[in-house]
C-alpha cells in the first residue's frame, strides 16, 4: 500500500525532533485501530521490525470484555502473546497531533504465520485469490456519521439522553447548514489529505447533523485502510473540537440511519474489467457473473456489514436503507446498485453496510462472494425498477443479528472461502453480542412497563 512517509525520511524526522511518537495499530474485530505509542526513537531503532500484543485483542467485544468460547484464544489457553509487524509501506503522518507519525501492524503467530481471523489478513486472502486470476479489486467506502453539540464525556455523564446534534434540520447537500461545522469537518478533509489519504469531499447528509465523507475509489486494501484511519480521525479531531463524532447506525427510532456503501469494480492488467461497450448496460460478464455470486450470498455475510444488534434497526422502508436483496440501475431503493457510466465509472454499490461496519471484514466477504460467482458462472437475474420496498416476491436481508448470526454459521459458501476456524470465531463474537443483549434492560422496556405491566 502506498505510504506517504519513507522509513528513512522517518528517521531524519525523528533526529531533528520533528516526530517524537510513532503509533503502531493493529486492527480490531471491530474494525478500530488498537496498539502501542512508542517513543520514535525506539521504534526507528528496534521496533519498527516487530513488537507484542496480548493476542485478546482480537477475541473481544466493544467493552473489551473476554468472553468464552473462543477457539482461538481463552483463559484456558493463557491470553497468550500476538506478534505486531509492522507494513512500513502505511507508515504516514498524523497532522492532527502533535509529533506524531502512525503505521498499521500484520498480526502474527508464534510461527510467524498470519492470524487467520485477523481482519487485514482476511482481506489479504481474498485479494490473493482475484490476483491468481490476474485480477484486482478497486473499492471505495463513504463514512456517514453523526455530529453533536456535546463533548462524548458530557454525554457519557448524562447517561446518552437528550442527544442533540450540531444541527436542527436535515442538511442534505445544504452549503449554509454545513459552513456552521466547518471547525470540524474542515480540519477533517485536511488533516486526513496530509496523512496521504485520497479524501474526495464532505457534504451534509439525509438528517440533522449527519456528515458524510467520501474517500476517492482505491485497491482493496488501502481503502479498508483509509476507512479505518479516517473513520479514527473523525473521532479524534470531533473530540479536540469539543464535539463528539458518532458512527452508531440509529441512535433514534426517529431519525434517519448511517450507513457505509461500498463501491467496488473488479480490474485486469490495469483497465477496469466490469465495463463492456457492447454488452447491454456496459456490463461484462465477469461483472454480471459477480454481481450473481453478491446477490446469491448476501444473507450468508450479512454480519460482516452489520455486526451489532443496532445495526439492523436501520433496515427499513422509505429510510434509503434496504430490505430486499435486489438490484437496480441508479436506483437507491435497492441493496445493490449499478452506477457510473464510461469505461471506469461502471460498478456496483452495496447499500447493506451500517455505518458501524469493519471494513475490512466486509470487503472480504463481498470478494468472495464475489469470486464465487464467478468460478461457477452465477447468472445475473434482472435488475427490479421502481421501489425495491415493494418487491414482495424478492428476499428479505436478514433483519436481526440473531437471523444473520443463523446464516453466517450455517454458510458453507464462507466456510469454504475463509475457513471454519474464521467463521467459528466470528459466529462466536456475534453470539456474544446477542447474549449480552438479550440480558440488558433497556429504556423502552422500563418506560413501557414501570407502571401499566
Amino acid at each position: 500500500m502506498p505510504g506517504t512517509l519513507a522509513f528513512e525520511d522517518l528517521k531524519t524526522a525523528v533526529a531533528e525532533g520533528r516526530v517524537d511518537t510513532v503509533l503502531a495499530c493493529l486492527v480490531d474485530m471491530q474494525g478500530r485501530l488498537v496498539g502501542k505509542r512508542f517513543h520514535a526513537a525506539n521504534f526507528v531503532e528496534t521496533s519498527y521490525e516487530e513488537t507484542h500484543c496480548c493476542n485478546y485483542l482480537l477475541a473481544t467485544d466493544l467493552e473489551m470484555a473476554t468472553p468464552d468460547g473462543f477457539k482461538a484464544t481463552s483463559w484456558e489457553g493463557g491470553y497468550g502473546d500476538y506478534t505486531m509487524k509492522p507494513d512500513l509501506s502505511t507508515l504516514r503522518p498524523v497532522p492532527w497531533l502533535e509529533g506524531t507519525a502512525m503505521v498499521l501492524c500484520d498480526v502474527l503467530d508464534h510461527h510467524g504465520h498470519a492470524t487467520a481471523h485477523s481482519p487485514r489478513a482476511m482481506l489479504a486472502k481474498q485479494i490473493a485469490r482475484l490476483e491468481a486470476m490476474g485480477l484486482s479489486a478497486m473499492m471505495a467506502t463513504e463514512l456517514e456519521f453523526f455530529l453533536f453539540k456535546h463533548s462524548l464525556d458530557e454525554i457519557r455523564a448524562n447517561g446518552f439522553r437528550d442527544l442533540q446534534p450540531i444541527s436542527a434540520y436535515n442538511e442534505d447537500y445544504h452549503i449554509f447548514q454545513t459552513t456552521k461545522e466547518e471547525d470540524v469537518m474542515r480540519p477533517i478533509r485536511n488533516h486526513l489529505h496530509a496523512a496521504g489519504l485520497p479524501i474526495e469531499n464532505s457534504k451534509g447528509e439525509a438528517e440533522a447533523g449527519q456528515e458524510e465523507l467520501n474517500i476517492r475509489y482505491s485497491p482493496a486494501m488501502d481503502c479498508a485502510d483509509y476507512h479505518t484511519i479516517a473513520k479514527h480521525a473523525v473521532k479524534e479531531i470531533a473530540w479536540a473540537q469539543g464535539r463528539a463524532a458518532s458512527f452508531l447506525p440509529k441512535w433514534s427510532k426517529d431519525r434517519v440511519g448511517s450507513s457505509s456503501h461500498v463501491h467496488q469494480s473488479l480490474w485486469k492488467e490495469g483497465s477496469p474489467a466490469f465495463f463492456d461497450e457492447g454488452a447491454e448496460l456496459g456490463m461484462s460478464d465477469l461483472m454480471r457473473h459477480y454481481m450473481a455470486g453478491l446477490i446469491a450470498h448476501a444473507a450468508d455475510y450479512t454480519y460482516f456489514l452489520a455486526p451489532y444488534v443496532n445495526s439492523y434497526k436501520r433496515f427499513a422502508k422509505g429510510t434509503f436503507a434496504p430490505t430486499k436483496m435486489v438490484w437496480s440501475v441508479d436506483n437507491r431503493t435497492a441493496a445493490f446498485r449499478l452506477c457510473g457510466d464510461g469505461t471506469k465509472g461502471v460498478r456496483v454499490e452495496c447499500r447493506i453496510g451500517g455505518s458501524d461496519m469493519n471494513p475490512y471484514l466486509a470487503q472480504a466477504a463481498m470478494l468472495a462472494a464475489g469470486l464465487d460467482g464467478i468460478e461457477k458462472g452465477m447468472e445475473l437475474g434482472p435488475p427490479i425498477r421502481g421501489d425495491a420496498y415493494k418487491q414482495s416476491e424478492a428476499r428479505d436481508i436478514p433483519r436481526t443479528l440473531r437471523a444473520a448470526t443463523q446464516t453466517l454459521r450455517n454458510s458453507a459458501f464462507l466456510r469454504e472461502a475463509m475457513g471454519d476456524d474464521v467463521i467459528d470465531h466470528y459466529t462466536r463474537a456475534a453470539e456474544w453480542e446477542q447474549e449480552e443483549f438479550d440480558v440488558a434492560v433497556t429504556d423502552w422496556e422500563i418506560a413501557r412497563g414501570f407502571e401499566r405491566a
